[in-house]
């Protein structure tokens, strides 16, 4: 696998809305790509930036320095348009900026121990939450919902979150999802799933935000791994899948759709002794695994750019997938997974290229096929 000889290196990682286009900030500036073609749309030598967050197609960024410069303090969020250069609205804060989300709607600012809740067109504050200590910056955004939901963690000891909705805004219920605290959650597209993950990363689940219930449970593995990335495939009803990368490198996508897990609905001994939801993470025709895919340790954002169903006269469709993948030490790769209706899985990788590199050339594309 090929590795950054660069001595920049990437500071964040984040895709837009419908994972369309990419940012990623550097000790230099920050970069704005299309991920459908590698193509480079727009380039900023600022200093170091902590954030970098695009609002769908938009000529809006909001961008969080790290201090480098005077003017890019990781207190002050500015709002930048990339079509003038310049800012269009800055907001001070008291402590660093964790995270920022944005919706058409709403803009979101998670610090450490509050997060802010502005209406993005006119700025205006329409909520203060207080919340527990949230060093990482930790929340979900589900910005293409109607009600724009929000998911922060409730407790420093356990694996438990808050939903709001930030339409309104108002709290709508707490999910109690793992025994140790949150360390990834992500909402389906249209919000009415919610997934974690804990700090051990050995269970990932899913939650049917409504009801507050638990509607899926999967085995990540055995052992303890970091979760870097988490994210549902696009669909305005149930996913079809689940993806995250952990810190050993691997890539784990969770089968969602019921065709699929009627197989292990079918298996009556199986589950007239074991409850479904164990069931879940027992199956092993409900996860893959591609080992390898990021250098163990180097941090990575996920996005699944399509799930194509592939209709035959198997009761199992075959299903094929297509993923993003950007990593800290400078890469952007895209990879096709296909599922046989015999469960056997491969995958192709489309396309590679350095992420710093970019701006001297066309993108390097580079092919490999692994059954």
């Amino acid at each position: 696998m090929a590795s950054s000889s660069s001595p920049s290196q990437i500071i964040c990682v984040s895709f837009n809305q419908d994972n369309s286009m990419f940012s990623v900030g550097t000790k230099d500036g920050f970069k704005i790509f299309d991920a459908r073609n590698g193509r480079l749309c727009y380039e900023k030598n600022l200093g170091g930036f902590n954030i970098v967050e695009m609002l769908f197609g938009t000529n809006l960024l909001a961008i969080v320095g790290t201090g480098e410069q005077p003017a890019m303090s990781p207190r002050r969020l500015c709002l930048f348009n990339t079509k003038t250069g310049a800012s269009k609205r800055d907001l001070n804060f008291k402590t660093s900026i964790l995270a920022v989300r944005l919706s058409r709607k709403r803009l979101v600012v998670v610090l450490q121990d509050r997060t802010f809740v502005y209406d993005l067109n006119s700025t205006t504050i329409l909520d203060e939450i207080e919340t527990v200590p949230n060093t990482k910056g930790l929340c979900a955004f589900a910005p293409n919902s109607e009600e724009c939901y929000l998911a922060l963690p409730a407790s420093t000891s356990k694996g438990s979150a808050l939903v709001y909705k930030a339409s309104k805004p108002e709290l709508i219920c707490q999910i109690d999802a793992h025994q140790a605290p949150l360390a990834a959650m992500v909402f389906s597209l249209n919000g009415l799933y919610l997934a974690t993950a804990s700090e051990k990363g050995t269970m990932i689940r899913v939650h049917l935000v409504a009801q507050a219930t638990k509607s899926h449970s999967f085995r990540r593995g055995t052992y303890p791994s970091t979760i870097y990335s988490l994210t549902f495939s696009p669909s305005v009803d149930l996913p079809d899948v689940l993806v995250a990368t952990s810190s050993s490198g691997s890539l784990h996508m969770f089968f969602l759709d019921a065709s699929r897990n009627a197989r292990r609905q079918a298996n009556t001994l199986l589950s007239s002794v074991i409850p479904g939801s164990v069931t879940d993470a027992l199956d092993p025709a409900n996860h893959h695994v591609i080992h390898h895919v990021v250098t163990a340790d180097i941090k990575s954002c996920l996005a699944v750019h399509s799930v194509e169903n592939s209709q035959n006269s198997s009761k199992f469709p075959a299903l094929k997938t297509v993923i993003y993948i950007v990593t800290h030490d400078g890469y952007f790769r895209e990879y096709l997974i296909s599922t046989t209706k015999s469960n056997e899985s491969s995958w192709l990788l489309l396309r590679e290229f350095n992420l710093l590199d970019a701006c001297s050339g066309s993108p390097k594309q580079n092919e490999q096929h692994i059954d």
